[in-house]
């Protein structure tokens, strides 16, 4: 159902091994990834070590890595990788007839 999801905008506005920030009133910023192959994640726009912008972070893999301390954190659970300790809040997103979804509900509670 189309109500359950908020259109972002185009895939293809997103740029490969990148991101692209989404605002949410009265709440965090949403970052949008996209990967090399294809596929699309997105979770709040901040490392949970110090707050940086992951949007501004290298997209390698299924992970993107913090541009303060180079944390990685895995774009599909916001879990932040090796000996690092701390979770990014994640939205699930989906593409469909080439435009980028994310869960209506879960930006929402993003935004609270």
């Amino acid at each position: 159902m189309i109500g359950d999801w908020i259109d972002i905008g185009w895939v293809n506005e997103i740029p490969v091994r990148g991101s692209r920030t989404v605002p949410v009133v009265g709440g965090e910023e949403i970052a949008v990834f996209r990967t090399a192959d294809g596929r699309i994640f997105a979770l709040a726009n901040r490392c949970p070590h110090k707050g940086g912008p992951l949007s501004q972070g290298i997209v390698h893999g299924h992970s993107v890595a913090c541009p303060l301390h180079n944390w990685q954190i895995a774009l599909a659970t916001g879990e932040a990788q090796g000996q690092d300790k701390g979770c990014t809040p994640t939205i699930p997103a989906k593409v469909s007839g080439g435009r980028v979804l994310l869960c209506r509900a879960s930006t929402l509670k993003a935004a609270a």
